[in-house]
């Protein structure tokens, strides 16, 4: 059986170099211990920002200033608990972030208040007072948008006191599942002895050719969630709670609305993603089941832990991380030699951490503490899906990159509701790269199977995230106690509605909705959707137009959070006010099933 890595034994060309963040743990250290007089020091401010402009532009530029330090702090200690949850000494430099952040959201939980309860005449007239606070106008007409859901200065500063327990449901999820999940290895058929993990069975094992690795790979897993089953549904209950009890201390009409609300998004396009998808691309997905199910030769209805395993290949694609790298490159050199230039120095600079360990992160994800540079973790399995994986968070450290040159920090930050799109584009143009190659139908094959990774991915598990989670929300609001039982057969309803009779959907299916961190970031699962459907029409835009599409797409990179996602999407020439995008991507998905199944005529 083949031993996991311990983190001390992982490649270090295999791993990100922290020190261009902080040279070491001591000067980290130090450097969270000098935050303490800052903190107080914008305390200090507290009660004075209507004295005068110049007493606010003060307060703001010390607040800039501050949390550009906190973030990059913070940083430093998640990117060390994510690259190993099971050190003691990550542990407790996330904790002790964790106390200094709670210290600072007290301290700074003044600001808004104050800048709420200046009258309207009042707030007019500071930007012509002080010149420079202009430079601050998107950041405060957010807060004043905010007026009627703000609690009194003293109840906010009291819940912003309480940070540390606001975030314990994430916090304790993410530690149980690093450090104290621990899973039985399992056989195959030839008696060989395989060991397994998070990131082994959702990196490699569900997506595995043979079908007794799957399978028994599959009965391990699900084994070790019944064990935490209860557990994590009273932390997820609890998580949900407190977003109820927020929402009805704001005053908000529901979940929803206080959810959305700083994704700048309504409800309308929030259900538009959902409604339309799950419903219109449920026919289309479940032919791709019965396509899967024949290419595969199963004997059997193709199961829920069968609908990652791969096709056939017919196309002898790169697996190193190498020429993984040269593609990548070369595909996105469509965006101009500056983004170019950025990705050849986040493989060289070690700013991606690609390999497997003993308590790693699940998942992938890009980390981008402004004035640094941005910091990518994936698990990097030897797969070509897993390198169009690393070209999606690419695509989020592409963004950032661009975004932190062109915006200051309280502006430099895209709503949820679009920040999957400059990651799936990434993904696009690397497909688009790769069957501009030649006319191989193998290679057109090895494509269309990769963005259809994407779009189940984004479109089919996220999606369907969304949907459970818009059904969490909705019977929370209704008092429904979510509990282990009830959380589990909401989940299985939701993915038997989806396949139909299309797929055998086991039981223990149910219990998916242990696997996600998302369900603690609000408001986020449905979002990849949107990304996804923004990144589709302003990839096929760059197909056909060429440099005017690319770029309008380099300034939707640059834009932050200094216009709405409705008016990003539009400069991306993408109209997300009606579904007829998402019908139209929907439509594209489609097409690439019904093109799949005329390969294998051909490719038998």
């Amino acid at each position: 059986m083949a031993k996991r890595l311990k983190r001390s034994e992982v490649p270090i060309e295999m791993t990100w170099d922290l020190t261009d963040l902080y040279e070491s743990r001591e000067i980290w250290q130090e450097k969270l211990a000098a935050m303490a007089p800052k903190i107080a020091e914008l305390a200090s401010y507290k009660g004075r920002l209507a004295e005068s402009s110049k007493v606010l532009l003060e307060c703001l530029l010390l607040l800039e200033k501050t949390a550009i330090e906190m973030t990059q702090l913070g940083t430093y200690a998640r990117l060390k608990q994510s690259g190993d949850g099971t050190d003691p000494v990550n542990q407790e430099d996330t904790m002790a972030f964790s106390v200094v952040n709670t210290q600072f959201g007290a301290a700074s939980s003044f600001v808004e208040a104050e800048i709420i309860g200046l009258d309207d005449e009042r707030y007019q007239a500071i930007f012509e007072e002080e010149e420079e606070l202009k430079d601050f106008k998107i950041f405060l007409d957010k807060i004043i948008s905010k007026k009627q859901y703000q609690l009194s200065p003293d109840t906010e500063e009291a819940l912003a006191a309480m940070g540390e327990l606001m975030t314990a449901p994430y916090r304790i999820y993410s530690i149980s599942k690093a450090a104290d999940m621990k899973f039985d290895s399992f056989k195959d058929e030839n008696g060989v002895e395989y060991p397994n993990s998070f990131a082994l069975f959702e990196g490699k094992y569900e997506a595995q050719e043979n079908e007794t690795i799957r399978t028994e790979a599959y009965a391990s897993f699900v084994k070790t969630l019944k064990a935490y089953h209860n557990t994590y549904a009273a932390v997820y209950a609890t998580e949900v709670r407190k977003q109820i009890a927020e929402r009805k201390l704001r005053g908000y009409e529901d979940v929803f609305e206080m959810l959305l609300e700083p994704q700048y998004v309504s409800k309308e396009l929030y259900e538009n993603q959902l409604d339309v998808i799950f419903h219109e691309l449920a026919p289309h997905m479940r032919k791709m089941a019965k396509i899967k199910e024949k290419q595969l030769g199963l004997d059997h209805k193709i199961r829920f832990c069968d609908l990652k395993a791969p096709l056939p290949i017919f196309y002898n694609a790169p697996v190193t991380i190498d020429s993984v790298r040269d593609i990548i490159v070369e595909a996105l050199a469509v965006l101009g030699e500056d983004y170019q230039g950025m990705i050849k120095r986040a493989f060289a600079d070690r700013w991606i951490d690609y390999g497997d360990n003993i308590g790693k992160s699940t998942g992938a994800f890009c980390s981008s503490p402004y004035g640094v540079h941005p910091y990518v973790l994936v698990t990097y399995t030897g797969t070509m899906r897993s390198a169009f994986l690393l070209s999606h968070e690419l695509g989020h450290a592409g963004n950032s990159y661009n975004v932190q040159r062109a915006q200051r920090v309280f502006d430099s930050r895209l709503s949820m509701y679009f920040s999957e799109a400059p990651s799936t584009m990434n993904e696009m143009l690397v497909a688009q790269y790769l069957m501009g190659m030649n006319d191989d139908p193998a290679l057109k094959h090895f494509v269309i199977t990769n963005l259809l990774g994407t779009y189940y991915h984004n479109f089919v598990t996220h999606l369907l995230e969304g949907e459970f989670q818009r059904r969490v929300y909705l019977a929370a609001e209704k008092g429904v106690a979510l509990t282990a039982k009830w959380l589990s057969a909401t989940k299985l309803a939701v993915i038997r509605e989806f396949w139909g009779d299309a797929v055998d959907v086991d039981d223990d299916a149910g219990m998916t909705w242990m696997r996600q961190p998302h369900y603690y970031m609000g408001l986020y699962p449905y979002s990849y959707s949107a990304g996804l459907t923004v990144a589709t029409i302003a990839a096929q835009n760059i197909k056909e137009e060429g440099q005017p599409a690319v770029d309008r797409w380099l300034q939707v990179l640059r834009t932050g959070g200094t216009l709405t996602p409705v008016e990003v999407a539009k400069l991306a020439g993408v109209d997300m006010t009606t579904p007829q995008p998402i019908k139209d991507t929907v439509a594209y998905v489609g097409s690439l099933i019904d093109e799949l199944g005329e390969l294998y005529e051909t490719l038998g």
